[in-house]
């Protein structure tokens, strides 16, 4: 799309497109022509009519109403003009409604009665006319690029009869046996279409062909029934056969049979999965059987032998054990059968890219989100962009799309340094091959470049761009420097045109195409991929509905741009540290046999600049290398919000594609008839789901050639090819008829025939404000609305839709991010995550009772209940936290005297926890430190974040009250972890410094009591001290970075945790001190006082 270089703003709503940075100064250009009446009900402004009027929709009281208010009213209201209440008469090109009046004219019968949809009943041709009718307004009689005819050429092409088609997988039993056959379409040359027309193409004439029944089909150049077979049989045959064949290739002498296919490395899976070694899974699974046990005969104990002088006490942690119990079992079988998965790139490149062709690999759409530059550095964000238009794949199968929701001029300006730099970085990458493509990183590296790189040439690039990348920087954080004080006139343009976004709750979409454009190349003469700058339009009263309101314009936008058919999104500070990623993804997406029902690829995030101990267990290990590879051997991982290639379709809520099972075989030994009467009530059953089926969708048979059959690829029915009219297609999508026509696309691509001033009216409507208004957008499309964390809510509905997901692990990290520098934000992220947790499980959405029925697994399920119930253990956490300062300050215990069955029973339970994770570690290559890390943030977040945000939550949902999260800070310029231990003012750090404080009295006030009272007191206190020293080396992180920092320490956290361990600790002395509460022993002390 050519733009130019210029800036589009624009409005829909308000019927304003502006170009900025023109040769002239920036004009603003109507859309269309309109009278300059306003419509009370949208806020549009009213077209002229053919006939020069303004259109009128009330002939009573003339009220200002737009034609798409009038039609909507008409077909979907009350039908009545909302000031005079008149019922709204059909006016010419209007459809025909229940209860008009009858008409005598016959020159509008085709709009009254809608003749032309009721003939396209096909979904495709709905949409391929809107679009052709939307994309050749004011075009005269030029003819159609694109190939699709308007509703006109349609209604006049002559219909011709059904032809006799033969599926791959069954035959259409409607037809005659003599009479099935295989057939390729010549339109089907046209260009690639979602779903093949049952009915031939206007533009071509299809001829009928007479045939002479008693002749074989074959000499008309069509297969039989019998000729299916034997393409059946050749198939399992050399199937088969190629199982002699392995990877590394094969001794052709060994093999002399000449059926024996030259399957070469293009021809064989891309990919495969990994079983865990038996020697490593099996005992793992029978330790988790037998930890099931002992937990049984733990309970078992707890519950009948109460401890009587300390029944709270008791109570207390039995309810917070059978809780912990419970989050276990839901955390522990979804990790029943993990898997790892192999890619096999050179496959893919021998599949999709032949020699001396262009590639055939799929287009990737990526999406960059950013917010505020001055939390989220734009450096940061410019590295990421870099790293993305240097990836190793076709430049024009790629385009870069950056959101910048803050409408900030300064991400605006950084990214047209970086369009610029971009033009050197990425030929110097390409040809040199370098890892990462991220420049700050890749010159950061602590390795000898001249080790594996002699050549003199890139020794002296190497510095040269060194240079380059060092001004670059310069001129990046000048213009950070002056973002900093903002003018009170606002920002301005260089060719002093105000910025748009100066109002950051009220601004016009922008839209800046950087690169892709005609004559912009890279130094060496290269086409580069696109980069394109969006900022979606804002304006107050509505509900914007923060990222994941982002990422749902970048999907429409981008489907009018570029239309790709897979989409990678990415935080600002995550970039491609692995060139290949995108392959990697591919290897799965375009796989032929299995690609068709993944919805998406979640790669691991791995991060940069984390201390080598990670206190705050920022890499969690244990999560991206144990619990997803359980997943990915189930339903597939969850989407995390990052890092993650999606495939177009899943996001827009259809269902995944369904595979025919086979006509199940019957026993030929039994008659007919005893067959017939065994069966006969499963074939009504079936009979019956069937009808109800075709009642509900009449799906088109899908037409394939020779060469598929060869592939393997079955056909497959989907919600796309059921009959969905026009008013369905809007209500889902939106009224935009190009972006509707793109949704039908499979294989994605921008119709030939589209103009550049088109698309930009498209995609500048595609980001207004109310475009998703009485839509399925957030619902059931898109991005999913009603909790921060979109990322599992998104994930969650595509599964529940019957897809499959599946984790990536390069041997490369495909992303490396940014992870927060210090506790404070890492707290504040944690409570993010844990406060969308919260919402996800008061709304309709919560796995517990949502998406029964459809296709998500049972363990999927389980794995999502406990996304978003983990939160609520931090009641149970907190309180089991308390109980061993509160046994050693009343010199209770929460268990009785322990006897040798109990003694058994504990050391049993502590044995299989144990072996438990050091099975995970070994099958999942997590390293103890790792998961000990992790096991202390689970407690130090578990007391705070998930605390607050429980509370937060629940506020939100049922009282209104809503909280702001805090965007985790990016990066930092004061050096290497110069700040990992500053402690910012925040009211999570509280409960766990109280948690610490009180027992490490309680440690000191135990201790005390047993050298007082002699050594028959220190048998009992053992046990309470074992419980406070376990939760004072869970909190060791915790404590170790407030002591190390001791002259940053705020001193309110200190003053609020020693006042409030005060408080408790006297109150438990008060109520229960350590002296008996029994009646006072009074003895005679031997003097007389008279």
């Amino acid at each position: 799309m050519d733009t130019k270089g210029r800036l589009v703003a624009g409005s829909h709503n308000r019927n304003e497109f502006v170009l900025i940075n023109a040769d002239e100064i920036a004009r603003v250009t109507s859309v269309k022509e309109l009278s300059g009446q306003i419509c009370q009900i949208c806020g549009d402004e009213i077209e002229i009519s053919l006939d020069g009027e303004p259109f009128v929709a009330c002939n009573e009281c003339a009220f200002p109403v737009c034609r798409p208010c009038y039609e909507y009213e008409r077909r979907e209201g009350n039908q009545a003009c909302p000031q005079c209440k008149t019922r709204y008469k059909r006016i010419k090109g209007c459809p025909r409604v229940e209860g008009d009046e009858e008409e005598d004219g016959a020159d509008d019968l085709e709009n009254e009665f809608d003749i032309a949809s009721q003939d396209r009943r096909d979904p495709h041709h709905i949409a391929a006319a809107m679009l052709s009718a939307r994309l050749n307004i004011n075009r005269g009689s030029q003819p159609h690029v694109s190939g699709i005819s308007t509703p006109a050429e349609f209604d006049a092409a002559s219909v011709a009869t059904e032809i006799p088609l033969l599926t791959y997988g069954e035959e259409d039993a409607g037809i005659s046996s003599d009479k099935h056959a295989l057939i390729v379409p010549p339109f089907m040359s046209c260009g690639k279409r979602v779903h093949p027309m049952p009915i031939p193409d206007p533009s071509l004439t299809l001829p009928p062909r007479p045939m002479d029944p008693k002749k074989d089909l074959a000499d008309y150049g069509y297969g039989t029934v019998a000729w299916k077979e034997r393409m059946e049989d050749w198939k399992r045959k050399q199937n088969e056969k190629l199982q002699v064949v392995k990877h590394e290739g094969y001794n052709r002498d060994e093999f002399e049979d000449p059926d024996l296919p030259v399957m070469d490395e293009g021809r064989q899976p891309l990919s495969r999965k990994l079983p865990i070694p038996s020697s490593k899974i099996n005992p793992y699974r029978l330790i988790i059987l037998l930890r099931l046990v002992v937990l049984v005969l733990f309970f078992h104990y707890r519950i009948l032998h109460p401890v009587n002088d300390a029944y709270v006490l008791w109570l207390l942690s039995v309810i917070c054990e059978i809780w912990f119990a419970v989050s276990w079992i839901l955390d522990q079988f979804p990790k029943w059968c993990p898997i790892e998965r192999e890619t096999y790139l050179d496959r893919l490149s021998l599949r999709y890219e032949k020699e001396g062709k262009p590639s055939e690999l799929a287009s990737v759409d990526i999406f960059v989100s950013t917010v505020d530059p001055l939390k989220e550095p734009p450096l940061i964000t410019a590295n990421t962009v870099l790293s993305i238009l240097s990836v190793d794949y076709p430049v024009d199968k790629v385009a870069c799309y950056v959101s910048d929701d803050g409408a900030a001029m300064l991400t605006f300006e950084a990214l047209s340094e970086t369009s610029e730099f971009a033009r050197k970085w990425v030929p110097f990458c390409k040809k040199f091959s370098i890892e990462p493509r991220a420049p700050e990183w890749y010159f950061s590296q602590k390795v000898d470049y001249l080790r594996d790189k002699v050549d003199p040439a890139f020794v002296r690039e190497r510095r040269a761009m060194k240079r380059e990348y060092e001004e670059f920087k310069v001129r990046i954080n000048g213009l950070v420097s002056t973002a900093q004080k903002v003018p009170e006139e606002g920002w301005t343009m260089q060719d002093g045109t105000p910025w748009p976004g100066n109002n950051i709750r009220d601004h016009p979409g922008m839209i800046q195409v950087f690169l892709g454009h005609d004559g912009v190349r890279d130094i060496e003469g290269n086409e580069l991929p696109r980069l394109i700058y969006v900022s979606r339009e804002k304006r107050p009263g509505f509900d914007h509905h923060k990222k994941a309101g982002a990422m749902n314009a970048l999907v429409r936008v981008s489907a009018i741009i570029s239309n790709a058919p897979f989409l990678l999104n990415v935080d600002c500070d995550h970039y491609i540290n692995n060139s290949k990623a995108l392959r990697e993804a591919m290897c799965f997406m375009m796989d032929p046999i299995s690609g068709k029902k993944i919805c998406y690829v979640q790669f691991p995030q791995r991060f940069d600049g984390i201390d080598r101990h990670d206190r705050y267990s920022n890499r969690n290990v244990v999560f991206f290398d144990i619990n997803m590879k359980g997943l990915d051997g189930i339903q597939g991982p969850i989407y995390v919000g990052t890092g993650c290639v999606f495939r177009r379709q899943a996001l827009y809520g259809y269902d995944a594609p369904v595979k025919k099972k086979p006509p199940r075989r019957t026993c030929n030994c039994l008659p007919k008839w005893c067959c017939c009467c065994c069966c006969r009530s499963k074939k009504k059953n079936k009979k019956s789901k069937s009808n109800d089926k075709k009642n509900n969708k009449e799906v088109t048979k899908q037409i394939y050639a020779l060469e598929n059959i060869e592939e393997g690829i079955e056909g497959i029915d989907n919600e796309k090819s059921s009959l969905m009219p026009q008013i369905k297609f809007e209500k889902k999508f939106g009224q935009s008829p190009v972006f509707i026509a793109s949704t039908l696309m499979e294989d994605g691509g921008v119709p030939k025939g589209a103009t550049t001033a088109s698309l930009l009216k498209e995609a500048i409507h595609v980001i207004s404000c109310g475009y998703e208004d009485k839509t399925d957008w957030g619902k059931e499309v898109g991005w999913i609305y009603g909790s921060v964390t979109e990322d599992i809510l998104t994930g969650f509905k595509m599964h529940c839709h019957g897809w499959r997901s599946v984790y990536c692990i390069p041997k490369r990290p495909a992303f490396k991010g940014s992870a927060p520098i210090n506790l404070s934000d890492r707290l504040h992220q944690v409570l993010r995550w844990a406060l969308g947790s919260v919402e996800i499980f008061l709304s309709r959405h919560c796995p517990i009772w949502y998406g029964y029925g459809c296709g998500l697994k049972p363990l999927e399920r389980f794995s999502y209940i406990a996304s978003v119930v983990y939160p609520l253990t931090s009641i149970p956490l907190l309180i089991y936290c308390t109980l061993p300062a509160v046994c050693l300050l009343t010199g209770k215990f929460i268990v009785p005297e322990i006897s040798n069955y109990a003694s058994l029973l504990f050391m049993s339970l502590f044995v299989v926890i144990a072996v438990t994770s050091i099975l995970e570690m070994q099958w999942g290559g997590v390293g103890i430190h790792d998961w000990w890390r992790n096991e202390q943030f689970w407690v130090i977040g578990g007391v705070s974040s998930h605390l607050f945000a429980l509370f937060q939550g629940l506020l939100k949902v049922l009282a209104g009250v809503n909280t702001n999260f805090t965007v985790t800070s990016k990066g930092g310029d004061d050096g290497e972890f110069s700040e990992l231990y500053l402690f910012k003012w925040t009211s999570l750090l509280i409960p766990p410094m109280t948690l610490l404080i009180i027992n490490v009295i309680g440690v000191i006030v135990g201790v005390s009591d047993a050298i007082s009272n002699g050594y028959d007191s220190w048998g009992p206190l053992f046990g309470r001290l074992f419980f406070a020293i376990w939760v004072i080396v869970h909190l060791y992180p915790f404590l170790k970075g407030l002591m190390g920092k001791q002259d940053r320490l705020p001193t309110i956290i200190v003053v609020w945790s020693i006042l409030l361990a005060s408080i408790l600790s006297l109150l438990w002395a008060r109520v229960n001190p350590f002296v008996s509460k029994g009646d006072i022993v009074l003895e005679v002390c031997g003097l007389d006082c008279d």
